[in-house]
């Protein structure tokens, strides 16, 4: 039977090269924080009651940014080095046998299948750990593997301490481990901070394994941008384009269309069904999901949004935590705010906006409209430039508009207001009282046109200039 697997994720340190004052695992790329990349994965490997954080700067932050129930938090109030996080684990982690797998939370390009097949090294030997490495050209920063002349591994020497012959070594440690919990806790108190930088480092224990006589063996990947650690800016940039390269490919191997692939960006959490279509530059955030036989237009930018089947978005469209349903249209340059619902086959054009609003079936606002906190029926026509004035300065007030109702240009909804089914609202009406179903509500001052006004002015301002 396989032994079980506790994974432990280093997420503590503030990362000084960022340039920032935020905790460096709260960086996001592809769409997440790093961490949030780094747990997910561990949540492939292991329940999330064995699944613990190490957490310092930022605690707190930290520890929302992890949403996912079960997974616990440990608290290096001082940062001594990764062999000290360790050691402030070990009242949490000692009783859970197994093996103990240990991670960085910035590193988000780790795949779970990577990680089980150390952990399937791990089981198939002896060994008292497993250790992740590569064969970099330049591996400066990271620690060297030493080997001896067997080809066993003594131990891993971190760039600082190295001596020339050692840094000539290109065989990298990435940093990642999968060890015996039992053979890890009973030597763990042998790290010593005796390097230059006087930390506790985790490295160190590879070397007291190996003098306690248990091996530990080295597992190496082909690819070491997988076991990335970010540490700057530029190192931040070049794993969101990883990542976003990697989903990119994902939904096109799936079935999805994507016009000039490097120019949308897609977060990692996106679903999108088969034969739908992305324009170029478009943005797709969040947790929104895209039926199948959908087009999104150039440069639309939809965040925590649903589309379903048939849906069309047109160019420069942005749409926030929204829901279209099948067969709807929005755009080219519409703007859908928090809480809006379109129904079935319902049309909304260039420069509208809607807010916490419900456009029904088959309806249509299709030029310059604002309409907020307001239910609009089946089959109703929005004309171009009608508002709903739904907020009084202090509170926000409904409207609703009936099945089948005409609202003429220029129209101003006063809320709150029900505009009655089948009703008209005749174009440039102000609408302060609920209109009868059926009706026709005019609400606009007579027109009155004054013989000669305008030339007799002109005369009056030329005799003044002289």
């Amino acid at each position: 039977m396989q032994m079980p697997l506790t994974v432990v994720i280093l997420a503590a340190g503030l990362g000084t090269r960022m340039k920032s004052r935020q905790a460096k695992v709260l960086h996001r790329a592809g769409g997440k924080a790093l961490v949030e990349h780094v747990v997910d994965t561990a949540l492939e490997l292991a329940p999330p009651e064995r699944v613990f954080v190490v957490v310092g700067h930022q605690a707190e932050q930290v520890r929302k940014a992890v949403r996912t129930p079960g997974v616990a938090f440990i608290e290096q109030t001082e940062q001594k080095g990764t062999g000290h996080a360790l050691m402030v684990a070990r009242e949490a982690l000692a009783g859970m046998r197994g093996y103990l797998m240990i991670l960085y939370g910035d590193s988000p390009l780790l795949r779970a299948e990577t990680l089980r097949q150390l952990m399937a090294e791990a089981a198939a030997t002896d060994a008292a750990g497993v250790l992740l490495s590569a064969h970099m050209d330049d591996p400066t920063g990271y620690g060297r593997v030493i080997r001896d002349g067997r080809g066993r591994v003594q131990a891993v020497v971190e760039q600082k301490a190295g001596t020339p012959e050692q840094l000539a070594l290109r065989e990298a440690n990435m940093g990642i481990y999968c060890y015996r919990a039992d053979l890890f806790w009973k030597h763990v108190d042998e790290i010593q901070p005796d390097n230059p930088a006087h930390e506790y480092y985790l490295t160190d224990m590879v070397g007291i394994l190996h003098r306690a006589g248990h091996a530990v063996a080295a597992m190496t990947i082909a690819d070491a941008r997988e076991a990335l650690g970010i540490n700057t800016r530029i190192e931040l940039a070049e794993v969101d384009a990883l990542l976003r390269d990697r989903k990119r490919r994902e939904l096109m191997l799936a079935g999805v269309t994507i016009e000039n692939p490097e120019t949308v960006t897609v977060d990692g959490g996106v679903r999108i069904g088969m034969d739908t279509v992305i324009e170029p530059f478009a943005r797709i955030l969040g947790n929104s999901t895209i039926g199948e036989n959908c087009r999104v237009g150039a440069g639309a930018v939809l965040m925590d949004t649903e589309l379903a089947d048939e849906v069309e978005i047109g160019p420069y469209t942005v749409i926030t935590a929204s829901r279209l349903a099948r067969g709807a249209q929005a755009g080219p340059f519409a703007r859908l705010r928090p809480g809006a619902e379109v129904e079935e086959r319902a049309h909304i054009g260039n420069f509208v906006e809607l807010k916490k609003t419900r456009l029904g079936a088959g309806s249509k606002a299709q030029h310059l409209a604002y309409l907020g906190d307001s239910q609009i029926g089946p089959g109703v026509n929005i004309g171009a430039g009608t508002i709903t004035c739904n907020y009084d300065g202090h509170l926000k007030h409904p409207t609703v508009i009936g099945e089948g109702a005409f609202v003429g240009s220029n129209s101003t909804l006063v809320a709150p207001v029900e505009i009655g089914a089948g009703s008209y609202i005749a174009a440039g009406s102000v609408i302060t009282e609920a209109v009868p179903a059926d009706a026709l509500a005019v609400g606009r001052s007579r027109q009155v046109n004054k013989a000669d006004w305008a030339r007799k002015r002109r005369a009056l301002r030329k005799k003044q200039a002289v």
